[in-house]
């Protein structure tokens, strides 16, 4: 089980996302307000409050919402999951749908660090059911057959 430590979101494509007190997830949208919201396979990404902190440890200075990623949780390693892993905190439930992704440019933390961990530490998922998420929200392994 995880924990939700921040939600985030940017109203444009290219800027930072900044933290919300939570968010409105619409099935088979995203999050309502965020530019990444939309028909396709990436419309919440998830970043591991674990691999945050390991990055604030070699002195990278970021908020939430710096990589790029809608959902920081506390107790997974996202990237260790598969693709299909299903994940539910109360009536949302959302569905991996592809792990890390290529940076075709890099981002102001890469030039600043030489590295950023959301292109191998990032997942990305789709909302099979939707509702609110507020942080401190328990986010728990969903089986495939309980899901449906």
């Amino acid at each position: 089980m995880g924990i939700i430590h921040g939600i985030c979101i940017s109203e444009k494509k290219g800027t930072q996302k900044h933290r919300v007190p939570e968010a409105l997830l619409e099935r088979e949208w995203g999050i309502r307000g965020d530019a990444h919201a939309g028909k396709w396979h990436r419309q919440v990404s998830l970043l591991g409050l674990e691999q945050i902190e390991e990055f604030r440890a070699r002195g990278a200075q970021v908020d939430f919402g710096a990589f790029g990623e809608n959902l920081i949780v506390d107790g997974f390693h996202f990237r260790k999951l598969p693709v299909g892993t299903r994940l539910q905190s109360g009536d949302v439930l959302l569905e991996i749908t592809q792990i890390s992704k290529e940076c075709h440019s890099h981002c102001a933390i890469y030039k600043t660090m030489g590295d950023c961990i959301m292109p191998r530490e990032g997942v990305f998922a789709r909302v099979l059911r939707g509702g609110t998420l507020r942080p401190g929200d328990a986010l728990e392994l969903c089986p495939a057959e309980k899901a449906e």
